[in-house]
């Protein structure tokens, strides 16, 4: 009975907090981000990264990490999704500037698809040539500037395994620009907000799972079902290890 008259009291508390913050920061990163630049991108990247972190621990979902901490080089990060909660743990778990892929939708969301935008890849996934040119931009990325990191499966997971068969691009990524691929899981974001409902979030652990990073030195694109195989292995392992 009480942890239903607080749900509610919770949820506005969550929601609040956030859009707090977005708005408070909304007029730094629009005067940095008129500036379309590597330095400024990872200058508004370092600013989310502490502030996911900080969120996280004052709505009482604290990150913590189980494994080694990754090594300050790039790699190609795979997280599991199946929580609202993802987008925002990512950026608290992976401790160097990266860019995701995200869907072109999210830039229609007032004041938060500007921001998104500067952090994000964006793709139409209904366009051949906008994945296309996603994947380019992508080893540009990776290349000159910054870790690249994808959610393999591309949408929620709401089957009942712990994994859904994982699209290619990151795998392919990863085998043409010769960079590993680190794996990581998120245990526990199901259990903080489902992705089912809007409004059910319930406060506790947060962690986040680091996996040995996958070797791609010498793989071409005939070892990307070898290589997404051995990936998937790994995450699937640890979420049943920590679920």
């Amino acid at each position: 009975m009480l942890r239903k008259i607080l749900q509610p009291i919770y949820f506005v508390w969550v929601i609040t907090t956030f859009l707090a913050c977005l708005l408070a920061a909304f007029p730094l990163f629009f005067i940095v981000g008129l500036q379309d630049n590597k330095k400024n991108r990872k200058f508004i990247w370092y600013v989310v990264h502490y502030w996911a972190i900080g969120w996280l621990f004052c709505i009482g979902m604290p990150l913590r990490r189980i494994g080694v901490r990754p090594e300050d080089k790039k790699y190609v990060y795979v997280a599991n999704h199946i929580s609202y909660l993802d987008t925002v743990l990512i950026y608290a778990a992976v401790p160097y500037y990266f860019r995701t892929l995200a869907k072109k939708e999210m830039v229609k969301i007032p004041v938060f698809g500007f921001v998104y935008k500067q952090l994000a890849i964006l793709v139409d996934r209904s366009s051949t040539h906008s994945r296309a040119k996603s994947m380019r931009l992508m080893w540009r990325q990776l290349k000159h500037e910054c870790n690249i990191a994808v959610f393999p499966e591309g949408t929620f997971n709401e089957t009942r395994q712990p994994l859904k068969e994982f699209f290619d691009g990151a795998f392919r990524l990863a085998i043409n620009t010769q960079t590993p691929v680190l794996p990581m899981a998120f245990p526990d974001t199901n259990d903080r907000w489902h992705y089912s409902t809007v409004w059910q979030l319930k406060p506790g652990k947060n962690r986040v799972v680091y996996m040995e990073p996958v070797e791609t030195e010498g793989m071409t694109q005939a070892d990307l079902p070898r290589l997404k195989a051995m990936v998937y292995q790994k995450m699937e392992e640890a979420l049943l290890q920590y679920k």
